[in-house]
């Protein structure tokens, strides 16, 4: 099982699956304002690589970023963990959920459905 993130390692890992492979610099500036201190990030990059989320390549005398876990990886666990955790592993719980709070409208359970159908 894969480990959750923090909101704010979140928005790190975001950055990261965009850029692919970053300095530090680079990733501060590619964060949401209001943008965090480089100082920050470099600390939430450590506890990325210490989970295993991140790794680097040392050129120099700094440091080049990269994930380790894809985005498609990560979401489909968080994803996993909230249908587990709430709806108790039921996807179909989940989809009336999201029509009961009008989230999911019916032509989107249409095109759904016919992309299920056309992936067989």
């Amino acid at each position: 099982m894969i480990k959750t993130l923090t909101k704010a390692e979140e928005q790190v890992m975001q950055v990261l699956w965009k850029l692919e492979k970053a300095y530090l610099k680079a990733i501060t500036d590619a964060m949401p304002e209001p943008k965090p201190h480089s100082n920050t990030v470099a600390t939430v990059i450590k506890v990325l690589i210490e989970k295993g989320f991140v790794d680097h390549e040392v050129h120099g005398r700094v440091h080049c970023y990269f994930p380790l876990v894809s985005k498609e990886h990560y979401s489909g666990s968080t994803i996993r963990n909230i249908v587990d955790g709430y709806f108790e592993g039921s996807f179909a719980d989940v989809v009336s959920f999201m029509v009961q709070q009008k989230d999911l409208k019916v032509k989107d359970l249409e095109l759904l459905l016919r992309e299920m159908k056309n992936k067989k």
